[in-house]
C-alpha cells in the first residue's frame, strides 16, 4: 500500500475521504490544519498500490489540491487482528504513476550520468585490456546504462515522444563516452594486440537476441513490483542491462583504436540489438502492468506513439536478425564453433579409429586477412585393436574433419591439427 498526503481548503476534507473509501483506503486520518496563507483541511490517506492513480484522478476535481505520495511500502492494519497475516500478504505491484514519476526522476544531471560513463569506459578498458573478469562485473555496476533503457521503454509504452528523444539522446550519449574513452586510452597505451577479453565479447551468438530480451523484461519488473515483492534487487538487474552493454561498448573504442574494424562492427552490431531488443520486452512489460498514454497528472502521451514506435523497433529488430543470419559466420562465431565441436565428435565417432578426448574449437583473433579462420585442436585416443600408424589416423582424420566442415556449409577456412594420444601400457 502507499501513503498519501492530501491538502485541501478547509471544509473539502470530507470530500477527500469520501474519495479514498471508495479508492479502497483504509486508516483514513483527517484533521484541521493552518497553512502558510489560510487553514487547510488535511487528509492521511492508505490505498492499494493499483488505486493510486485512480485516486488521483478523482482528486483532480478538488480545489488547490496538495498532495505528497510517499513512495515507500506500508503496512496498513486494520480490525480484526485475525486478519493481519492476510492484510500483509496482500502485496500489490507499483502504480503507473509511481513507476513514471520514479523513471523522471532517475535522470539526474548530465555530469553525473557523464562522469559514470566515463568511469565505466576506464574500468572496461582496463579489465578487456588486462582479461580481469572481476573489473568487467564492477563496470558493469558503474556504467549508467540501465536508466535510459528502462526509461527509453517507459516513454513508449506511455507513448511521450519528448521524453523518447531525451532517453535516447542520454542512452547514445553514454555509449559515446564509453566508445571514446576506450578509443583513447588504447591510444595512448599504443594498444596493437587483440586480448582474449576482447576476442570473446567481440564473438556474437545465434542466440544473442535472448539476453536483451530477458535483460529488458527483468528490468522492468523490477521497476513495477513493490519493494517487498521484489525477490532480485535493482543493482543485480541494472547490472544485468549493464552487462550486455558494457564490454562490447569498450571493444568498439579498442577496436577501432586498432583499425580492426570487424570487431569494432560486432561491438556495434550488438549494441543495437541490446537497444532494440530490451525496448521491445520492457516496454511490453510495462503496457501490461497499467502504463499508457494518458492517466492522473499526465496527458503528454500520445496514443499513437506506442504502436508506432514498436513497430519501428519490432522492424530494426528484424533488420539486425536477418543482418546477423544472412552474413554467416562473423556474426555467429560463438555458437558455429560449438556446432562445429559436435559436428567433429561425430566424424571422429564413426572413423572406428580413435575416440575423441578433447575439441577446441574457435574463432582465432587476429584472423587471416581474406579468409574466416576455424582453428580446431582435436586430441583423439586410438581405439583397441587398429593398426594403422599414428600419422596414418591423423592424416585420415584431418581429412575427414576438414572436408565435412566445408560440407556442412560453415564457411570457413578449417584448420585442424590432429593430436593421437596413446594409452599407457601397462607391464
Amino acid at each position: 500500500m502507499r501513503q498519501l498526503l492530501v491538502q485541501v481548503p478547509r471544509g473539502c476534507g470530507k470530500n477527500v475521504l469520501d474519495i479514498a473509501k471508495a479508492c479502497d483506503g483504509t486508516n483514513l486520518v483527517h484533521f484541521e490544519a493552518t497553512g502558510r496563507e489560510k487553514p487547510l483541511d488535511v487528509v492521511i490517506v492508505y490505498v492499494p498500490n493499483q488505486k493510486v492513480e485512480e485516486l488521483l484522478g478523482e482528486l483532480e476535481s478538488l480545489p488547490e489540491l496538495h498532495v505528497t505520495l510517499i513512495p515507500r511500502g506500508v503496512i496498513a492494519l486494520e480490525p480484526p487482528a485475525s486478519e493481519a497475516p492476510q492484510q500483509v500478504k496482500n502485496v500489490e505491484p507499483r502504480s503507473p504513476i509511481e513507476i513514471f514519476l520514479a523513471g523522471l526522476q532517475s535522470v539526474g544531471s548530465w555530469k553525473g550520468f557523464l562522469g559514470y560513463a566515463v568511469a565505466g569506459g576506464i574500468v572496461v578498458w582496463i579489465g578487456l585490456f588486462t582479461n580481469t573478469s572481476y573489473l568487467l562485473v564492477a563496470a558493469m555496476l558503474i556504467a549508467p546504462f540501465a536508466g535510459p533503457a528502462m526509461n527509453t521503454a517507459i516513454a513508449t509504452a506511455r507513448g511521450d515522444g519528448h521524453l523518447l528523444q531525451r532517453t535516447l539522446l542520454r542512452y547514445f550519449g553514454a555509449l559515446a563516452v564509453t566508445i571514446l574513452v576506450a578509443w583513447a586510452l588504447s591510444l595512448i597505451l599504443q594498444q596493437e594486440v587483440v586480448t582474449s577479453s576482447m576476442s570473446a565479447t567481440s564473438n556474437v551468438s545465434a542466440v544473442a537476441v535472448l539476453l536483451p530480451l530477458v535483460a529488458g523484461a527483468a528490468g522492468a519488473l523490477n521497476l513495477v513490483q513493490s519493494e517487498r515483492s521484489s525477490l532480485v534487487s535493482g543493482a543485480a538487474v541494472g547490472m544485468l542491462v549493464a552487462a550486455s552493454l558494457a564490454p562490447p561498448a569498450g571493444v568498439v573504442g579498442m577496436a577501432i583504436a586498432m583499425g580492426r574494424w570487424d570487431m569494432a562492427v560486432n561491438g556495434l552490431f550488438v549494441l543495437l540489438l541490446q537497444l532494440v531488443g530490451i525496448n521491445l520486452s520492457a516496454s511490453i512489460v510495462f503496457r501490461i502492468y497499467g502504463l499508457s498514454a494518458r492517466g492522473a497528472r499526465y496527458d503528454r502521451g500520445k496514443k499513437s506513439v506506442f504502436p508506432a514506435t514498436l513497430a519501428v523497433t519490432i522492424f530494426a529488430l528484424a533488420l539486425l536478425l536477418t543482418w546477423q543470419f544472412s552474413t554467416s559466420p562473423e556474426l555467429q562465431r560463438s555458437s558455429r564453433s560449438q556446432r562445429a565441436t559436435a559436428e567433429i565428435q561425430k566424424v571422429v565417432n564413426s572413423s572406428n579409429l580413435a575416440e575423441l578426448v578433447e575439441a577446441d574449437v574457435r574463432f582465432p583473433s587476429p584472423n587471416i586477412k581474406g579468409q574466416n579462420t576455424l582453428l580446431a585442436t582435436v586430441y583423439v585416443q586410438r581405439q583397441a585393436g587398429v593398426a594403422q600408424s599414428t600419422q596414418q589416423i591423423r592424416d585420415h582424420l584431418t581429412n575427414d574433419i576438414q572436408t565435412h566442415l566445408i560440407q556442412q556449409g560453415f564457411n570457413v577456412t578449417p584448420l585442424v591439427d590432429v593430436s593421437v594420444l596413446e594409452a599407457p601400457t601397462i607391464k
